[in-house]
């Protein structure tokens, strides 16, 4: 497998080189006697100066400088006017201009590199021709000397650019590896959230990406927890009614034919517990399984329905309904509607006779806040943080159930972004507190 990290730093890599080189490369071909005229020392600044001489102190000062200039770099010089006259006898023989003429000036049959400079004189205002002679050999030799500067240059800018290359890469390479393992470690559940903290710090797309991740992470932590304590819990439950069917079994069994039609009842009742649990057992499991896209829902519609039904099921109790006109919020109307239904019957169920049951809905700060309130007895401070867990019904209740209904309540509501709120009202009896999100449904 080819690797990303190796990828990237080497197409990093070629491009600098590529660049460094093509850059080198043009300057030299499209500015190679300007490079020459402005990097060799024996050339760079020798009109301003000869001019200078010629000036000041004639031309026998300008004739030595110029032999000077020629016994320490070898370069021979030729000034001429805007006549094309020699303005000082020059450091060249005269035969090397017909010589140059013969040869028709082509630098592969020159033993030497003919360079020419137009320098004006800023004092007198004169203009002169510089006409410079360098042997091939001694141009060679400063070649070589003059490209070790830019050679080392461009090595040391190429071990810097490696480097930044190099950071570059790791600073692209390592956060994916980061992600792979955590993503290995979420495929064994062994995901730890902490395990992509240093990551999620960072401003830029991996800070985001790993954010999100531990959003999912912990998200799928949650229900792998939720659904093995629920298979825990659904194992423990589903075994009283299946002990209890055994044993009415084995008592029609041997029983009489008397005592046997009076077993049918009671197998019956004890099917029927069955079914009922684990219709709730399935309804808990597709809260979170529910894939339907959020929907605007109609509460005041939806909260005239569920009173209905509930007095079609009661009709002894009455219940009470307040809300405010036009509560809308984005969501899934079948679980908002078990949500209300189940805090509704669990408060009939205890609501004693003559009381009314109150159901109360209304916007407060961009939420909707629904709470169901009965007159019962309330449920013992010491037990009000378990309720709404799966299977947990508070010691000392008679009614029937199976302590699914507010668990089932519960996941609805944080489904659609909300919290589910259970208390002992202050003036008595027990209450229940939906809180929505107006507008949004958190999927």
């Amino acid at each position: 497998m080819r690797s990303l990290f190796w990828r990237i730093l080497a197409s990093f890599w070629l491009a600098i080189a590529l660049v460094a080189g093509l850059s080198i490369l043009l300057g030299h071909m499209l500015n190679q006697d300007t490079w020459i005229l402005s990097r060799h020392p024996g050339l760079n600044g020798l009109a301003s100066h000869w001019a200078q001489h010629y000036e000041q102190e004639g031309v026998e000062s300008a004739q030595r400088f110029l032999e000077r200039r020629k016994h320490h770099y070898k370069i021979d010089v030729q000034v001429l006017d805007d006549s094309g006259e020699a303005v000082v006898p020059g450091t060249f023989p005269r035969r090397a201009a017909a010589f140059e003429a013969r040869q028709h000036n082509d630098e592969r049959r020159l033993p030497w590199r003919r360079l020419t400079e137009e320098y004006t004189s800023p004092g007198s205002g004169e203009t002169y021709l510089l006409i410079y002679r360098i042997p091939h050999p001694e141009l060679a030799a400063w070649h070589r000397e003059s490209l070790i500067w830019p050679l080392s240059a461009l090595g040391i800018a190429l071990v810097v650019l490696t480097l930044f290359s190099l950071l570059v890469t790791l600073s692209i390479t390592r956060p994916l590896s980061r992600l792979r393992g955590a993503v290995h470690d979420l495929g064994q559940t062994s995901y730890q959230q902490n395990s992509l903290a240093r990551l999620a710090v960072r401003r830029d797309e991996f800070g985001v990406l790993a954010n999100d991740f531990n959003k999912m992470g912990a998200r799928l932590q949650s229900l792998i927890g939720s659904q093995r304590q629920l298979l825990r819990d659904v194992s423990h439950e589903l075994r009283s009614p299946l002990a209890r069917l055994r044993i009415a079994l084995a008592l029609a069994e041997r029983a009489e034919a008397e005592q046997r039609q009076a077993l049918w009842p009671r197998l019956t009742r004890e099917c029927d517990r069955l079914e009922d649990l684990i219709s709730e057992i399935l309804v808990l499991a597709r809260v979170d399984a529910e894939q339907a896209h959020a929907e605007p829902v109609d509460l005041n519609a939806l909260l005239g329905g569920v009173r209905k039904d509930a007095q079609l099921a009661a009709p002894e109790q009455d219940v009470r309904l307040q809300m405010q006109p036009g509560l809308t919020l984005l969501g899934w109307p079948t679980l908002i509607e078990r949500a209300v239904d189940n805090l509704l019957r669990n408060a009939l169920r205890f609501n004693p006779a003559g009381q009314a049951v109150e159901i109360d809905a209304q916007r407060e700060q961009g939420r909707i806040v629904l709470s169901v309130r009965d007159h019962g007895p309330g449920v013992a401070a010491q037990h009000l943080a378990q309720l709404g867990e799966p299977f947990f019904r508070a010691p000392g209740q008679e009614a029937a159930g199976h302590g699914l209904g507010l668990a089932i309540a519960r996941k609805a509501v944080e489904r659609h972004g909300g919290t589910l709120v259970l208390a002992n009202h202050p003036q008595g009896g027990f209450i229940a507190t939906l809180d929505f999100p107006c507008d949004s449904a958190a999927g």
